[in-house]
């Protein structure tokens, strides 16, 4: 049984990992060139979406959101206090420009666990 315990990564070292991967979007990287490309990262051509494409996507942003909302209105506090600290890694660190979409998004992040709390079993409505 401590064998299995071993095989598995230590939590702050998973959410560490998960997080490193968002330290290039969003304006977070502070090593941005011109033209928003970073040293060494190649161009490659991204066709743009079709309104059937964009309709899909915000049909399943919308989806996921309201999911996300019932799984964390039955979250414990702990998950709730770690949702919203994870809110503040993706916020541009101090010396990052500010990117309106990252800071966007950590405000979107606490806001849907707002929204949790008021799903919360045993909160009064």
């Amino acid at each position: 049984m401590s064998d299995r315990k071993q095989d598995q990564p230590d939590p702050s070292q998973q959410r560490q990992t998960a997080l490193s991967r968002w330290e290039n979007e969003g304006g977070a990287v502070s090593g941005r060139l011109q033209g928003g490309l970073v040293a060494g990262e190649a161009r490659s051509e991204i066709p743009q979406l079709t309104n059937t494409e964009l309709v899909q996507l915000r049909i399943r942003v919308i989806a996921l959101e309201n999911l996300v909302i019932t799984l964390l209105a039955h979250a414990s506090d702990r998950q709730l206090d770690l949702a919203r600290e994870m809110a503040g890694y993706i916020s541009p660190r101090p010396d990052s420009t500010h990117h309106p979409l990252t800071v966007h998004a950590a405000t979107h992040m606490i806001d849907l666990v707002e929204r949790a709390c008021r799903f919360r079993p045993g909160t009064p409505s």
